[in-house]
């Protein structure tokens, strides 16, 4: 059995066009994404645990939503300090979507004032990307994980 030539130019071109309509589905939720601006304030403190807590805001579409933060690390941990960040909150498409844990294993050191960068994901896929000041006496090497919730 033979296919003429603009049999199979007509079956090519249509099983690439299906092929693109699925390709574009795939990649329709990440274009739906969205970004926002967050703000955390955070008071760490341990001897070997430690613990942080705070509060935040996020602000989506003009709106501002404010945030919880808390959290537990576990490593060496010595000291205590205040870290103020801000950055940027991707890949979300509603606000509830910044909620959840964050993880991170990092070290750092604070005498007096320093500088802090981190960047994170949820289990939801949103991306803080954030830095800021730390102030404060603190050595750390450790994992820590971060709870941010909406209020």
């Amino acid at each position: 059995m033979t296919f003429s030539a603009s049999f199979r130019t007509a079956l090519v071109g249509l099983l690439a066009l299906a092929g693109g309509g699925l390709a574009s589905t795939a990649f329709s939720s990440a274009a739906l994404a969205d970004s926002g601006t967050i703000r955390i304030s955070v008071l760490k403190a341990g001897w070997f645990v430690g613990a942080s807590g705070g509060s935040g805001t996020l602000i989506f579409k003009g709106r501002r939503y404010p945030l919880s933060v808390g959290g537990l690390s576990a490593g060496l941990v010595f000291g205590a300090s205040q870290t103020a960040l801000i950055g940027r909150v991707t890949n979300i498409r509603r606000p509830s979507d910044v909620q959840g844990v964050y993880g991170a294993a990092g070290a750092g050191a604070a005498v007096g004032v320093g500088a802090s960068t981190i960047v994170l994901q949820n289990n939801k896929g949103a991306v803080l990307q954030l830095q800021g000041k730390q102030v404060g006496l603190i050595a750390n090497l450790d994992l820590s994980g971060l709870q941010i919730s909406l209020q």
